[in-house]
């Protein structure tokens, strides 16, 4: 099974900041894999921002980040790993399966990172969170 971000007891961790923003790093690395065109990440990643504004984010935003963090991780490492399933078995993936888990994988970053930037500090490309943020 593809494994893109080490797996850790649920004890507190000395520094969640770093942790939050390696997350969606390790995403964006897997998505090379995926996407030639993805290899230097998308404009404006982000990540410092997510950093800056983590503490001030409040304890149930970092949650909602990390449930949403998690369930993508997760989501990105079985699409990949079918993909190159496919490839082990000697067939080329599909390229529209290709396209969709990379705009879905996109799609996501940019929602998950709109929980702890929130819309009216986003940048473009990324998107704010949806109207029912919180929902999940």
């Amino acid at each position: 099974m593809l494994n893109l971000v080490p797996q850790h007891a649920p004890e507190a961790r000395s520094d969640d900041r770093a942790e939050a923003v390696a997350r969606l790093a390790s995403v964006r690395h897997a998505l090379r894999l995926v996407d030639g065109g993805f290899g230097a990440g998308p404009d404006g990643d982000l990540d410092a921002e997510i950093a800056d504004a983590w503490p001030s984010a409040g304890e149930a935003r970092q949650h909602w980040f990390d449930r949403r963090s998690e369930r993508l991780v997760s989501a990105t490492a079985a699409g990949i790993e079918a993909l190159l399933g496919q490839r082990h078995e000697g067939r080329e993936p599909h390229r529209e399966a290709s396209l969709t888990l990379v705009d879905e994988i996109r799609r996501e970053l940019r929602d998950i990172a709109g929980i702890v930037l929130g819309p009216s500090t986003m940048a473009s490309p990324w998107s704010p969170a949806p109207a029912n943020a919180g929902a999940d």
